[in-house]
């Protein structure tokens, strides 16, 4: 069937419906909200650094929010741009929420993209690949709990994770290098682009190597929302959705590829470009069939600031009306 998913990166511009307080705190009913009545099979959560808009710069403190307000609902973030890190210090931040949430947060690690991340975090962008490989390995070492060397410093970290051998960690991005580096890294792989190319090379690197991995293409919208009057909704979110594909293709830069990656220059366009859905119920139901087992309804029910009710509005829609028709 197809997989559910909330997806929240808590972006408000000023002039958004909601700002920040009331976006994290709306984050942080919705949930639990969705963990009691079945509406999402895992929360997803977003990092970046710098935007003026706030985009989530630590999502590592809102998952083990998540993890501490809920039973069972798995949260992943995706993803974590890992150059940007102390390796060390993440290590540690990490243990602590998988401690938190025995093992129910998940995250990916990405080689990062935006310019001015980078140049925020005094970083070097052109050693990046070679930050990520080795940063990933000092982590999976440090989880050991055991002493090693780095850099000329002793490394010890505890308590070590709840999840053994370590927290689950899968590798991001849309090239061809990234799908080699995770087979060679031994990471399961979730591209940024559902791209048959990319898990074609996955599967013949694990092979080389001797990996058992696991590649996931994401496949289906970048959000689906749902009304029983979707051309009301469109008008009312419109503003929303166009900032938020317009905001996020501004930082792209060359060679980057993303599902989310939109390339409309008017609410007219991105409508039918059909990588932001407005649904009725009938509809979503529909959409549901067409995606399949391989597909991904996301909803955003916090998008760009938009206003709390129209999130709640389609959320409940989708729990009264499209849940019970597709997981019957």
């Amino acid at each position: 069937m197809v997989a559910i998913t909330l997806w929240f990166d808590l972006r408000a511009p000023e002039w958004a419906a909601m700002q920040h307080p009331d976006l994290y705190a709306a984050c942080l009913e919705q949930v639990p909200w969705a963990e009691k009545h079945g509406v999402a099979d895992i929360a997803v959560l977003s990092e970046h650094h710098g935007w003026e808009d706030g985009f989530m710069p630590s999502p590592l403190t809102l998952a083990a929010a998540l993890a501490a307000r809920t039973d069972h609902m798995p949260v992943n973030i995706a993803a974590i741009v890992l150059p940007l890190h102390d390796p060390i210090r993440l290590a540690e931040q990490i243990a602590t929420v998988d401690l938190i949430a025995r093992g129910r947060v998940s995250f990916v690690v990405g080689i990062g993209y935006a310019e001015h991340e980078f140049d925020m975090a005094g970083v070097n962008r052109k050693r990046r690949a070679r930050l990520l490989e080795e940063y990933i390995e000092v982590m999976r070492q440090a989880w050991t709990g055991e002493p090693f060397e780095w850099q000329g410093r002793t490394i010890r970290v505890r308590p070590v994770p709840f999840s053994k051998p370590h927290p689950p960690m899968f590798m991001g991005g849309g090239a061809e290098a990234s799908a080699r580096r995770a087979a060679r890294m031994h990471l399961s792989f979730l591209p940024t682009i559902g791209d048959p190319e990319l898990k074609r090379i996955y599967d013949e690197e694990c092979a080389k190597v001797g990996f058992q991995g696991m590649c996931v293409l994401p496949f289906g919208p970048a959000m689906v929302h749902v009304s029983e009057d979707p051309e009301k909704a469109w008008n009312e979110i419109e503003r929303y959705a166009m900032y938020d594909a317009e905001s996020y293709a501004r930082v792209q830069t060359a060679g980057n590829r993303s599902l989310n990656a939109s390339s409309a220059t008017n609410p007219d366009e991105l409508r039918r470009e059909g990588l932001y859905r407005i649904v009725s119920p009938d509809e979503c139901v529909a959409l549901a069939d067409e995606l399949g087992p391989a597909g991904t309804i996301i909803m955003r029910p916090l998008m760009s600031g938009m206003p709390a009710e129209l999130g709640w509005e389609s959320l409940e829609l989708f729990r009264t009306k499209v849940l019970p028709r597709i997981r019957p």
